[in-house]
């Protein structure tokens, strides 16, 4: 029996987190548990890998020397002007409510607001205190976000 959506699924399998992440996609009350967060961004890592890997093989512009070709980069020869650089952009536009979504449901699950992610935007030291609290395990009084 699978929990509720706006409820944590503990030991969500990778098929069930996934199906979980679109099925709550733009909602930020309830809370969600570590293996529906970590699965996704493994199943996110893997869809960017491949992405890069197309746009790589493909000769997008920016790939010269190694070089990273941003989504948002505008200009002649900027990523946008890419195929998969279109790509890239309709995917990470697609995937940002629900990724920030999930994030903060997951800040819930560890007993803490969803504000937390905007630690994201203090370089370094930022990513590195919320991606602690993201590994943290479930906290009891994280209930009161259900």
């Amino acid at each position: 029996m699978s929990a509720p959506l706006d409820r944590p699924l503990y030991g969500a399998s990778w098929g069930s987190a996934i199906a979980r992440f679109f099925g709550n996609y733009s909602i930020f009350r309830g809370r969600a548990s570590r293996s529906e967060y970590w699965w996704w961004a493994l199943t996110n890592a893997l869809i960017i890998i491949v992405l890069n890997t197309i746009a790589a093989v493909s000769g997008a512009e920016g790939w010269q020397n190694g070089a990273v070709a941003l989504p948002l980069a505008g200009g002649p020869g900027g990523a946008v002007t890419t195929v998969p650089g279109a790509i890239a952009l309709i995917y990470g536009l697609g995937t940002l409510l629900p990724n920030l979504a999930l994030t903060w449901r997951r800040l819930h699950d560890t007993d803490r607001s969803g504000a937390w992610f905007f630690l994201t935007f203090l370089p370094v030291i930022g990513w590195i205190v919320l991606l602690v609290f993201l590994i943290g395990g479930p906290r009891e009084e994280g209930r009161r976000f259900d």
